[in-house]
């Protein structure tokens, strides 16, 4: 679905500007949430239960008993939320993104795996405290549930993703918003921090088997190849340069037996 989503906003010739690439992420995260959120709900509900009197008994057993006494919107409650989510995210991840260079004074391809890992960390850490408000009252409205004991354990009680903001905020307090965040982050931002080094370092190796530069360990360029010229257009521009450096041989030879 990803790829689909990515296609339909490239140009002809493979280009995909920076805010088409926002959206075009932003829609494919929500496709796959689309596919995965009743999972979200059943493991927030797993975790929430009382283990004394559990009512839930694994996977297939909580998607049958939500879906037979809630029915099929349960297993989406709080969904708006991941959408909602997303904007805030993303934004904290572009707003990193494109300050990188100011941030290490530096061009962005010239940036060391640790200087990736720092800015993958650096991304979740902001884009990850700017949306953890919608985190915590989704997973408050996965868990809310008026069949289970106590109403499925969470703090405040309310009726919709509006009032349940309203409920927190009056009963809790702002930050209670963001309570939580802290063992958040330690699981996400070395998450985020991997995945951006681990990227860039595959990128390197894609762009060194394919002749652009001369190094998998750096960005330098390698001499004497056009940098606009597409892998396939690349690889084909070598093997003329070869045929003809062969036919030159040929011919040079022939030319010595004369």
């Amino acid at each position: 679905m990803g790829v689909i989503i990515v296609q339909h906003h490239i140009d002809g010739l493979g280009n995909i500007s920076q805010w088409r690439a926002i959206v075009a992420g932003g829609l494919a995260g929500i496709s796959a949430a689309l596919v995965t959120y009743p999972l979200e709900v059943v493991e927030t509900r797993l975790i929430a239960q009382n283990r004394q009197e559990p009512t839930y008994r694994g996977l297939l057993h909580s998607l049958s008993i939500i879906y037979r006494n809630e029915g099929l919107h349960a297993l989406y409650r709080g969904f708006s939320l991941t959408v909602l989510g997303a904007v805030p995210f993303s934004f904290g991840c572009y707003a990193v993104y494109v300050n990188l260079d100011k941030l290490w004074q530096e061009r962005h391809v010239r940036f060391t795996s640790l200087q990736n890992f720092i800015n993958g960390c650096l991304a979740a850490g902001v884009a990850q405290t700017l949306s953890f408000p919608f985190e915590t009252v989704k997973k408050k409205m996965q868990a809310q549930s008026m069949f289970l004991p106590h109403c499925g354990g969470v703090d405040v009680h309310f009726s919709g993703m509006m009032d349940c903001f309203r409920q927190v905020i009056k009963n809790k307090g702002v930050m209670a918003l963001w309570s939580g965040l802290t063992a958040n982050m330690v699981k996400i931002v070395p998450y985020f921090g991997l995945l951006f080094s681990c990227f860039e370092m595959c990128k390197q190796v894609c762009l060194y088997r394919n002749g652009y530069i001369i190094s998998p360990l750096s960005y330098k360029l390698k001499p004497g190849v056009d940098q606009s010229l597409g892998p396939h257009e690349l690889q084909e521009f070598k093997r003329y340069l070869r045929n003809r450096k062969l036919h030159s041989a040929q011919r040079t030879s022939i030319g010595n037996r004369w």
